[in-house]
């Protein structure tokens, strides 16, 4: 039976110990550590450090124990526990990775933890323990679109090459028109965002009509030119080109790269490309729209403007566009092609 204990604190240690009772910041379980070590050295007796710290007896001696063995940086340090649950061994997991790439045995498009759980015998947890080291996400996938241009390649390094390298005395504009632009009002007014809380927006919303932006985007300096139409037939891509052809100086060759929509191949956009031989279409190859910068312009317009826009007519929802577009050529910045095109 343990009868007592004498503790010497060399005057080192009493510093340490005591700058860590003041420390605000320190750890609680290592203030109480340092207070049992303290009072102990004081010759305070055992029942006396149990009320005044609040511990038991056998977390007294322990720590008086544990700083006879190790001094203060013992109290300080927490020493490690096996865990009560053994782990998992290799075989489990190259398992469930196996079975992770493979279909699952009933109807469904992928396995999930509960399925991986009941195949394999093991947690919900630990099966998402294993896909997330081995970086498998069964619900995710990503899609893509392959295009069929059998002039691909050439079509690809014609845009690329005017991004990366465009020719003296000329403006490279991307050109396309967002269509069906819909001036969406809210039945009821949402609320703003507070500390703690998302705003809010109805799901019910009342239609005020469409409108479509013909854009050019000059991704030399990064301005744009837009214009709202309200369909998007060849009679308004011609009005858009007139815009163009009066807006870009008169001595400067105008390259513009385009998609396939029928529109911009119609013979009559054709008949007027004839008679503007300053004018040069570059088309991306089909299923490549990405390829086309405006793209990205329309992406920002959608994301910061549109997507959360309440629009209570449709001129409302045109001179948002038109203010976005002034703000964009306020402070332009030009489009820089980065990726390699032959990989």
């Amino acid at each position: 039976m343990r009868t007592g204990i004498s503790l010497t604190v060399g005057s080192s240690d009493r510093l340490r110990l005591e700058g860590v009772v003041r420390d605000r910041s320190a750890a609680q379980k290592h203030v109480w550590r340092a207070d049992i070590i303290l009072l102990s050295a004081d010759g305070v007796g055992t029942h006396e450090i149990m009320r005044r710290t609040g511990k038991s007896k056998t977390c007294v001696w322990r720590w008086q124990e544990r700083f006879m063995e190790e001094g203060v940086d013992g109290l300080l340090r927490d020493k490690t526990r096996p865990s009560r649950i053994p782990p998992l061994g290799s075989e489990v997991a190259e398992r469930v990775v196996a079975l992770t790439l493979t279909d699952p045995p009933v109807e469904a498009t992928h396995w999930t933890a509960l399925m991986m759980a009941a195949a394999t015998g093991i947690s919900e947890s630990a099966v998402r323990r294993i896909w997330r080291c081995h970086g498998l996400q069964p619900h995710r996938y990503r899609q893509f679109k392959l295009s069929n241009d059998p002039n691909f390649a050439g079509k690809l390094r014609d845009v690329v090459g005017l991004y990366v390298d465009p020719p003296a005395h000329a403006i490279v504009l991307s050109v396309d028109e967002k269509s069906q632009i819909q001036a969406l009002d809210r039945t009821q007014p949402g609320l703003p965002m507070k500390k703690g809380r998302l705003g809010t927006m109805t799901h019910d919303y009342k239609r005020n009509g469409t409108t479509t932006l013909f854009a050019a985007l000059n991704v030399l300096d990064g301005t744009v030119i837009g214009r709202n139409m309200q369909r998007h037939r060849h009679q308004e891509f011609i009005r858009f080109l007139n815009v163009i052809n009066a807006q870009v100086p008169a001595d400067k060759a105008v390259h513009i790269i385009l998609d396939n929509y029928a529109t911009h191949k119609h013979p009559k956009v054709r008949a007027w490309l004839g008679r503007h031989k300053r004018f040069v279409f570059h088309f991306t190859p089909t299923s490549s729209s990405w390829l086309n910068a405006v793209e990205g312009f329309f992406a920002k317009l959608t994301k910061r403007r549109l997507k959360r826009g309440v629009f209570h007519s449709l001129v409302d929802l045109q001179a948002a566009i038109n203010r976005f577009v002034a703000e964009t050529n306020e402070n332009p910045k030009s489009f820089s092609w980065t990726a390699d095109p032959d990989k």
